[in-house]
């Protein structure tokens, strides 16, 4: 799934970051209740807002990849 579909399915804004070393996407998510499952090449992202949930699956390039939130702004970084 792409970013665009991210940002359309869950109302969010998301974009992606290239690197020399990796890459970082961001979504922010607003005061939807956000969750994320990193595995190795897709991340799951669970987003609740005003009772209705939207489950996002968004592939991730190879590499190590972790997550975090932090006032409704999702992060993942993916090092190369």
């Amino acid at each position: 799934m792409t970013l665009e579909h991210l940002s359309q399915q869950s109302g969010s804004i998301a974009r992606r970051y290239s690197y020399d070393d990796g890459e970082v996407i961001v979504a922010d998510f607003g005061t939807a209740d956000v969750s994320v499952d990193v595995l190795e090449d897709v991340a799951i992202v669970v987003a609740e807002h005003d009772g209705e949930q939207t489950q996002t699956e968004v592939e991730l390039p190879a590499g190590e990849a972790q997550a975090f939130i932090n006032n409704g702004v999702l992060t993942i970084e993916v090092r190369r």
